[in-house]
């Protein structure tokens, strides 16, 4: 009887992670189709690009200028060169965030995905945890479970790990 618990968790732990390895495939085409394609994340990643290489330029040229005591007349006044700086960051942090808008959307099916396991897994202990999590890790991934064994791991905190790890590398491996 414990060998066919025992498999029965590992079934449902593969379950969740196979779950997640294929909603994660999903989100990314999804965001291919309806975000990756379009000329306005093209535009904001170019932007992100450009304002990064000119801040870069900027800081480096003033930390040169400055470390070789290089004369103050042939530099700008300095709350000008303060001000272009300030400029561009805020334009970098602006085109920054339109962008992680606009990848947020696709995170959607995560959701809708985590709902519906939610309530398939509720309750149930999913994998067992080679050691006891810190408290507040603990509180993640015994998270509505019955009982105190800290090793017990709940679909919600498997399901995490494995979506933000597998998106993650899945978006770096096809250069997104």
């Amino acid at each position: 009887m414990a060998s066919a618990l025992s498999s029965l968790r590992y079934g449902d732990s593969l379950s969740v992670v196979g779950i997640s390895a294929a909603t994660a495939v999903l989100c990314e085409a999804i965001s291919w189709l309806l975000i990756y394609r379009t000329a306005t994340y093209n535009s904001l990643r170019a932007s992100i690009e450009r304002h990064s290489h000119k801040l870069d330029a900027m800081e480096s040229g003033s930390s040169s200028s400055a470390s070789s005591g290089a004369a103050a007349s042939s530099a700008q006044p300095a709350s000008s060169w303060d001000k272009k700086m300030d400029r561009v960051e805020t334009s970098l942090k602006d085109a920054a965030r339109e962008l992680s808008l606009a990848k947020l959307k696709s995170g959607a099916v995560l959701f809708v995905v985590f709902g519906l396991l939610n309530s398939l897994f509720e309750g149930r202990t999913v994998a067992k945890l080679p050691f006891a999590p810190i408290p507040l890790v603990q509180r993640m991934s015994h998270r509505a479970l019955p009982g105190n064994d800290p090793t017990d791991c709940s679909m919600v905190f498997l399901y995490f790990l494995c979506s933000m790890s597998i998106r993650t590398n899945l978006q770096k491996l096809l250069g997104l």
